[in-house]
């Protein structure tokens, strides 16, 4: 089952007793800080979960799948995850 934002606002409201109300806005906080210093190019690290880092891409050859034909992929920046070793380890124990 995929973790959702509602699933987190739950769990935040059950695991603290905050009000639901109290619960969406500290879950939608958190996501727009996460979000606004990734967008400014900046990495996230949160200690004993991972670490979210922007990484440039080039400029690249590319193919249209549908159509075979070949064209040119902008240069873009993504966002990779890389987790923590105290995460891969849980996550590795639970097997």
């Amino acid at each position: 089952m995929t973790l959702t934002k509602e699933h987190l606002i739950s769990a935040v409201a059950e695991e603290n007793g905050y009000p639901r109300n109290q619960s969406v806005e500290l879950v939608e906080t958190l996501i727009e800080l996460i979000k606004s210093k990734l967008a400014s190019g900046e990495d996230v690290l949160v200690s004993g979960f991972g670490k979210f880092c922007v990484k440039k891409k080039r400029e690249r050859r590319g193919r249209n799948p549908a159509t075979g034909e070949d064209m040119m992929l902008e240069a873009r920046r993504v966002v990779t995850f890389k987790c923590s070793g105290q995460l891969r380890d849980k996550i590795n124990k639970s097997q």
